[in-house]
């Protein structure tokens, strides 16, 4: 029998800094009730969704930095997406900025949230591949500051079992890492959940920026065919805060194929019925890891020829 579901990518705008976090939990309530009409099962926003992409700014007052942070979840702001959740039988994955208190000390994530049609929270993940700088880079026309402000995941590349099959999360960055792909295609994943909030503009390297949105798709259909899974990616989009931000929301289906994508740079609902068996036919023939992968002629080789990662510049 095969396990369909309907899914929705919901893209977000841009999201001005000064947007206070109800007018943003409004808008993804909007989407959600969308997705409700067309009967989505499962409804996923952009990284960071519930405010503006504040690492482009070098902020030292922790009163303000705090102000982009959630200290739980869900706190009396986002309350409403689960209550949503929980009234339309819905779904929902959300990325956030998380301040965690651990053993006496406040720790900061970039993190998301997986929520079940009840309104109770399946999944929580923290993103791994943090990118950009920690200080401020002198002659960038906007700086990428989640070093600055984030540590590094703790909780792996877990997956869950939610919506009929195997539920994974990554966040933007993540998604550049054949290695995250792989430690959730190990574990028989069959829908990975990416948030993003990716520039148009690399100053670090501008001859990228032509290839920004043919590299952003490059990577999500490899991943999705090399480890037989479905993705839905969703970004936020548009000119936020002066910076252009990439759209290009979509559904990748387990043979690399775009099934679904946006086609404006805001609000928008994305949708697109999946079939979660559709991941079989990859995963018992040409990936079936324990028939054709072998991990130990890796170690092999690099026992062999001493294989060491290379200097930079060589």
């Amino acid at each position: 029998m095969a396990r369909v579901i309907t899914v929705a990518a919901a893209q977000l705008g841009p999201v001005p800094r000064d947007a206070s976090r109800g007018t943003v939990v409004a808008r993804m309530v909007a989407l959600m009730e969308q997705a409700a009409q067309v009967r989505a099962a499962l409804v996923v926003f952009p990284e960071l969704a519930l405010t503006s992409f504040f690492p482009r700014w070098a902020i030292d007052d922790d009163s303000v930095l705090n102000g982009f942070f959630e200290s739980s979840m869900p706190s009396r702001e986002t309350q409403p997406l689960f209550a949503t959740a929980r009234r339309l039988q819905l779904g929902v994955c959300f990325g956030y900025a998380e301040l965690a208190r651990q053993a006496g000390s406040l720790r900061r994530f970039n993190s998301s949230a997986l929520v079940g049609p009840d309104g109770s929270l399946i999944g929580h993940y923290r993103k791994v591949h943090l990118p950009g700088d920690r200080e401020p880079q002198p002659g960038f026309e906007h700086q990428h500051l989640e070093k600055r402000y984030f540590e590094t995941g703790d909780l792996g590349f877990p997956v869950w079992r939610a919506f009929g099959g195997v539920v994974g999360m990554l966040i933007c960055n993540d998604r550049r890492w054949p290695e995250a792909w792989r430690v959730l295609g190990l574990q028989a994943v069959e829908l990975v959940l990416i948030g993003y909030n990716t520039p148009m503009r690399n100053p670090e390297a501008p001859e990228h920026d032509r290839l920004v949105a043919f590299q952003h798709s490059l990577v999500l259909q490899s991943g999705c065919y090399q480890n037989g899974t479905w993705a839905v990616a969703v970004g936020k989009a548009g000119i936020e805060e002066g910076q252009a931000m990439l759209p290009d929301s979509m559904v990748v289906a387990p043979s690399g194929e775009i099934v679904a994508r946006a086609t404006t740079s805001g609000d928008e609902l994305v949708v697109a019925e999946i079939d979660l068996d559709a991941t079989r036919s990859y995963k018992t023939t040409i990936f079936d890891f324990g028939a054709h992968r072998v991990p130990q002629a890796y170690r092999m080789i690099i026992e062999r020829t001493g294989a060491e990662p290379p200097e930079a510049g060589t």
